[in-house]
């Protein structure tokens, strides 16, 4: 039964601060992270654990891969050198920086290495979760980092518990490899997943069944980087990557409309479980800490957080006025960003979920048998480091109002013009296309007014547009005309004149108009 309580409470805790995040200005995420903390205290659901492996081979890959899917190549390849730099160098730094001041702390080179990894990569879901309201060029640089470095960190991470622990030899060309091999073999089986799903999925008209393709390719391409010891997350991003450029071509709207609800409304709740786990571990790291005071801990905490937002903060004030000597092209000048605006690259330096899996897979001995040194305060410094960064949020939308951003309209002018355009031929290629299909005169005039009024809608834009007003009106008088003939139905059912089966048949129907009228997105 203890499964089944988590469950229902999880959920309940999900309903509960998403409601709350509505009402008030607060994260989301800050929420689960306390009903976590909330649910330590309830001896019965201390126990309540995730095991590493399933974080970073269940949740992980489905997180990464829907953010892949839903974020902008475009913008990822106008942006390459700073992801690059700040999903590599970055992430070194970070790692670095961390384990040194863990040393001076008192924590052995090894395990100072070790906290220094895994808390070096910042969370997507984090990210995506926290940023979703800045404009576009921000969270695709945001997101791009946090999907890339974390191929970096882990690597990083393998090699200090490896020299930790006795079964790695330290040298530089050792490093070299691995670094090399993670990021290739990764890529190469990342682009091997993404293909061979491509070729499968592309000769499937079974939506449900391609639902299910889709589903398996993420843990493909993870399980086949990780078999071949490279990285599993650069696999998940670049077949993310590679399929959010074929999959328009081979997905139909059937399978669209099973699709996108459901990675939408699954990876809501694991990112949100996700959070909670967080708070659960802080409170076990507490309850566990043994080689260290609570005092010498929160100590440590507050420094090593310190470390980790002051060396991002310290990137993003260097590098680019490095880059700025470097780089005098013209076309780099009008991409540049003051620094007021960089502030907010430098707050959402959030981490998460794979820094959570990292400390809580240090294994618990070293080779010789001897306990891994400090590995309860590793744990208790990196969820504090978690929780610390992630209430960075807290003070987010009033980074947002300092910086000045300037208002981000181009997805809004592009998606007019694509609108306008895509009517465009539409309306061309009506009269041949009739043709083609033999329909008759009335059914073309039919299609070419709807088609007008469209066109009509799509130049009219946002305002108080005559034409906008009338598309309104006859959206709301058509959905409340569709919510009465659903009570209707619902008449007919209750009085046995019609199935269960009929009724939703015919609701289905009428949902699908519903739809349509509401203009609904379901990546919002």
């Amino acid at each position: 039964m203890f499964g089944l309580e988590m469950v229902v409470l999880l959920g309940v805790a999900l309903v509960a601060c998403g409601a709350l995040a509505r009402r008030y200005p607060i994260a989301p995420a800050i929420l689960l992270v306390l009903a976590g903390v909330l649910v330590g205290f309830v001896p019965q659901l201390r126990q309540a654990q995730l095991p590493p492996e399933v974080v970073l081979l269940v949740f992980l890959p489905a997180l990464l891969y829907w953010e892949s899917l839903t974020t902008s190549l475009r913008e990822i390849r106008n942006n390459l050198r700073v992801v690059v730099l700040s999903s590599t160098v970055l992430v070194a730094a970070t790692a670095a920086a961390v384990a040194a001041a863990a040393h001076a702390l008192g924590l052995a080179w090894g395990p100072a290495w070790v906290l220094g990894a895994a808390l070096a990569p910042t969370d997507a879901t984090a990210v995506g979760v926290l940023a979703r309201d800045l404009p576009r060029r921000t969270v695709t640089v945001l997101r791009a980092e946090s999907l890339v470095n974390d191929g970096t960190a882990l690597v990083l991470y393998g090699l200090a518990v490896g020299v930790t622990v006795g079964e790695q030899e330290l040298s530089p060309s050792h490093v070299a490899w691995l670094l090399a091999w993670s990021y290739v073999g990764g890529v190469l089986a990342g682009a091997l997943v993404g293909l061979l799903s491509w070729q499968v999925r592309r000769r499937m008209d079974d939506p449900m069944l391609e639902s299910i393709a889709m589903l398996v390719t993420p843990f493909a391409a993870f399980l086949l980087a990780d078999a071949a010891h490279a990285s599993g997350v650069l696999a998940v991003v670049c077949c993310g990557l590679f399929m959010s450029q074929v999959s328009p071509r081979i997905t139909g709207a059937a399978a669209r409309q099973i699709m996108l609800p459901f990675w939408s409304l699954s990876t809501t709740v694991l990112s949100s479980a996700l959070f909670v786990l967080v708070g659960i571990s802080v409170q076990s790291a507490f309850r566990d800490l043994s080689s260290a005071t609570i005092s010498r801990a929160l100590v440590d905490v507050l420094v090593v957080t310190a470390v980790v937002i002051g060396v991002r903060w310290a990137w993003v004030y260097t590098t680019p006025y490095v880059i700025r000597l470097l780089d005098r092209r013209p076309a780099q000048r009008l991409r540049r960003v003051s620094a007021r605006q960089r502030t907010v690259t430098a707050v959402a330096g959030f981490r998460g979920a794979v820094s959570l899996a990292a400390v809580l897979a240090v294994p618990h001995t070293l080779h010789s048998g001897a306990p891994f040194p400090d590995r309860d305060l590793i744990v208790l410094i990196a969820c504090g480091v978690i929780v610390l960064t992630l209430l960075q949020a807290l003070f987010l939308p009033a980074v947002v109002r300092f910086a000045r951003l300037p208002k981000d309209t181009a997805v809004d002018e592009e998606l007019q013009f694509a609108d306008e355009y895509s009517l465009e031929a539409a309306i061309d290629a009506l009269d041949t296309t009739a043709n083609e299909l033999g329909s008759g005169d009335a059914v073309v005039k039919r299609v070419r007014r709807e088609l007008d009024k469209q066109r009509l809608l799509a130049s009219a834009g946002e305002g108080d547009d005559p034409i906008i007003e009338h598309d309104d009106q006859y959206r709301d008088l058509s959905l409340a005309l569709l919510g009465r003939r659903r009570d209707a139905l619902l008449d007919l059912r209750d009085k046995q004149r019609i199935d269960d089966i009929v009724l939703r048949r015919l609701q289905h129907r009428l949902d699908q108009e519903e739809v349509r009228f509401a203009r609904a997105n379901p990546l919002e």
